[in-house]
């Protein structure tokens, strides 16, 4: 068997595993951490790349010429000068190399790019929020340092399932004069079950306020100085910090403004912990996240950037 009858092979490459953990890297990503996904784009493309190089290189034609000198074949020497025009610069086999790694590229890009354009593309675009803005009801409705439990309907057209309920205290006026209110979200930050008021609910003293173009909004008074979540123990203080029970942060509030003597309430936006209480309050705000979303800490770089809910 002459030299040239030995096939040019690459040797074994690491690259194919830095392939594999990048990809896999991004997939953890997509699921924990922006970082990590990052990280794995960046493994995937360095090693990606290196892999090419070293199939192409694999291909490329071999010089013989020097295997011919030491050998002492100047006829092979001849005739491989006469056929060096005549070689072709990649061979069917590094052709069929190159394809199926081009075609699997082109079949891993149309099923990763629609399903990750769907998922991430949300918390950069905000496509799917609308904030519905709800009247409650004259001011004088909400009595001064007492908790009132409102429920009214999101999303009218879609009947029940978009009812919701607040907590609404009034907090009088801030030291520079501007009326301050408490607003809580009742749905709990840790898997997002009811909360519900520790305290007793004055059915008797339930008010309807029919506003225009909108459902009844019912007003329930209640002595409620925490609350609590029935599912998984969760309780919050007045202000809606967490006391105790596993959610991460504090209940979310709702932003709100005063338009003609009547409390409106609109967009929600996610707390991490409250200093003070009532109209001297200082709020750490945070865009809206899902329950069981680190908002604030070290723990929000462990978790995707927050979608924003309903």
């Amino acid at each position: 068997m002459s030299p040239d009858d030995k096939p040019h092979v690459s040797p074994p490459s690491l690259w194919p595993i830095g392939f594999a953990i990048g990809v896999a890297c991004i997939l953890v990503g997509l699921v924990v951490s922006v970082a990590a996904l990052l990280v794995g784009a960046a493994l995937a493309i360095v090693f990606g790349v290196l892999w090419i190089r070293d199939v192409t290189r694999a291909h490329a034609p071999v010089d013989t010429q020097a295997t011919h000198e030491l050998m002492g074949d100047s006829t092979s020497l001849e005739r491989a000068a006469a056929e060096a025009h005549e070689l072709e610069t990649y061979g069917r086999a590094g052709f069929l190399s190159l394809a199926t790694l081009g075609l699997g590229g082109v079949i891993g890009a149309a099923v990763t790019l629609p399903p990750l354009g769907f998922a991430v593309l949300p918390a950069f675009t905000g496509a799917g929020v609308e904030t519905t803005f709800v009247d409650l009801g004259p001011v004088s409705q909400f009595p001064e340092g007492t908790f009132v439990i409102t429920t009214y309907l999101e999303a009218p057209e879609q009947g029940e399932v978009s009812r919701r309920t607040s907590f609404v205290r009034n907090n009088g006026l801030t030291e520079d004069g501007q009326p301050s209110f408490t607003i809580l979200y009742s749905r709990c930050v840790h898997l997002g079950c009811p909360v519900q008021p520790n305290g007793p609910i004055d059915e008797a003293a339930m008010t309807e306020y029919a506003g225009k173009d909108q459902p009844p909004v019912e007003l329930r008074p209640v002595l409620a100085a925490s609350f609590g979540c029935p599912c998984h123990g969760g309780q919050y203080d007045g202000e809606g910090n967490r006391t105790a029970g596993p959610p991460v942060r504090s209940l979310d509030r709702y932003e709100f403004s005063i338009i003609d003597g009547n409390l409106w309430i609109g967009r929600i936006f996610s707390v991490g912990t409250v200093e003070g209480t009532a109209a001297g309050a200082k709020i750490a705000r945070y865009r809206q996240a899902y329950p069981g979303v680190h908002v604030d800490g070290v723990e929000r770089f462990l978790y995707p950037i927050p979608v924003p809910g309903s």
